[in-house]
Formats: C-alpha cells, sequence, structure tokens
C-alpha cells in the first residue's frame, strides 16, 4: 500500500474513467503490479495535480494501518492510550464489559460533575475512537447522550468504558 496526498484532485479534476476501489471480479493480471507501474502512476498524477508521495501506507487521519496476511488491520492503539493518558487512567484496572449491564443511565440523577469540559473532550475522543473499534459503539453513544449535563452516574459510565478500553488496547 502507497499513500499519495493529492491536493485538490476532487475540486478541479474531471473523472470520466470507472474507478474500482477494489480489483474487479474475474481481472487477474500479476504482471502490472511492480514499483515502476507505481512510479509511472505517480509521475502521472504529478502532471495533473500537485502530489505530495508519503510513501508506504502507516497511518491515516490518526488510524494505524498494519499489513496482515489476510489484509490490513486498522487500529487507535496510541489514540487510546493518549485518552487514557489524559483521563489519568493510564494504570486503572480493566474491566471486561464496555457498559455496566446493572446501571441505567438517567438523564437528570445523580449530582452535576464538577468539570463538564473534561467529561465531553473525553466522550467527543471516544466517538473517534468508534471507528475501529465497534464494540464501544453503544457505550460511546449512551455516555455521549449525556454531554450537555453530564452527572456523577454519566461519569462513573465513562469511566468504566476508559477501563474496558484499558483492559482491550
Amino acid at each position: 500500500m502507497h499513500q499519495l496526498d493529492v491536493k485538490n484532485a476532487f475540486l478541479h479534476g474531471a473523472l470520466t474513467e470507472t474507478v474500482y476501489c477494489s480489483q474487479p471480479a474475474g481481472f487477474v493480471d500479476p504482471a502490472p503490479s511492480d514499483r515502476h507501474l507505481l512510479q509511472r502512476i505517480i509521475t502521472s498524477l504529478q502532471q495533473e495535480f500537485a502530489v505530495k508521495d508519503l510513501g508506504v501506507l502507516h497511518h491515516f487521519l490518526g488510524v494505524i494501518v498494519e499489513p496482515r496476511p489476510s489484509g490490513l488491520l486498522l487500529h487507535h492503539r496510541q489514540y487510546t492510550l493518549d485518552i487514557l493518558e489524559r483521563a489519568r487512567m493510564t494504570d486503572c484496572n480493566p474491566c471486561s464489559t464496555p457498559v455496566d449491564t446493572q446501571a441505567k443511565l438517567s438523564e437528570d440523577v445523580g449530582t452535576p460533575i464538577a468539570d463538564p469540559t473534561a467529561y465531553r473532550n473525553l466522550a467527543g475522543a471516544m466517538q473517534y475512537l468508534t471507528f475501529t473499534r465497534p464494540d464501544i459503539t453503544y457505550a460511546v453513544q449512551q455516555v455521549c447522550l449525556h454531554m450537555h449535563d453530564p452527572r456523577k452516574p454519566h461519569l462513573t459510565a465513562l469511566k468504566h468504558l476508559l477501563r474496558y478500553l484499558r483492559g482491550t488496547i
């Protein structure tokens, strides 16, 4: 996988060709995949657009890309560690589920928390994490429902989710 930054390609380029995001079924041609062909394509793109060659794809918008025999593994490991550090929970005890299965979050139960901005920042950061962690989608949605007026039970749910992330990095 190779990464290019093509500036303004979609603003100025008229695309009339069919573009495939994956190889079309039945198409087999092992000969074009080589470094010379890649360089020719990059050179051709550079003649039409301002292109920055970023080399082998390692990360994209904070998502780490690791090649595996079965495909690509996309993850936010470092991003998750940064969230835990921001919450001062890098050494917390992990838990095995993203939500407390016994608790129900209500809108107006509990006292308001002292720092709602920190709550909102952490909840928002976890929303981005759901791109590579579908297992936390429901839990993140539940804590985000209360960003307008976070209370102690909501903060407890948020910390529970952080403990789950700690155990599943």
